[in-house]
């Protein structure tokens, strides 16, 4: 296992609030890395893609994700806090809630090593244009993002729900 520093992933279910506290690190000025999902998303939406369509075939769209993070991944500065909105283990929860083979993804995440896992609890759900999941889906996947990252090892760090300045100061005294 190669180590990249100090990488620490913020996870968790959908509507968990990862994204908010990683939009609020990046503007106090941290290194952040955006969650891939939301951003292919985003990219094939601006393509004239409708939703269906990208996330229609979960296969290959969890491929694409996959490979997503992999890239993000691959060029970060390997001496420098680095805040991630989901890893790469990630991908073996959804992989696992589709009933995918996670083979690939479960090679690519004993390639890469985490200072910190940081487990965000679902919040009350609410959708966005990006999130399909429901609530039930929602709490199936804070199960087994959680299962995953216990699965390789990792120490976790449960974040207690709180505000997201709270959420932040405790995120940074556990560093």
């Amino acid at each position: 296992m190669s180590c990249y520093g100090k990488r620490c992933v913020i996870t968790g279910a959908p509507c968990s609030g990862k994204s908010t506290v990683i939009r609020e690190l990046e503007a106090l000025g941290y290194f952040v890395v955006h969650e891939a999902a939301r951003n292919y998303i985003d990219t094939q939406l601006r393509m004239g893609r409708a939703m269906g369509d990208i996330r229609g075939n979960a296969l290959a769209f969890q491929q694409a994700l996959l490979y997503q993070k992999q890239k993000n991944e691959e060029n970060l500065p390997e001496k420098e806090l680095i805040f991630l909105d989901r890893g790469i283990p990630d991908s073996i929860a959804y992989y696992r809630l589709y009933r995918l083979p996670a083979d690939e993804s479960l090679a690519l995440s004993r390639r890469h090593f985490y200072h910190k896992i940081f487990f965000f609890r679902l919040l009350p759900f609410t959708n966005d244009r990006a999130r399909n999941e429901d609530e039930q889906t929602a709490r199936k996947l804070d199960r087994l993002i959680y299962e995953t990252y216990r699965m390789l090892d990792y120490e976790i760090i449960p974040v207690p729900l709180m505000p997201v300045r709270e959420r932040i100061a405790y995120v940074l005294n556990h560093l």
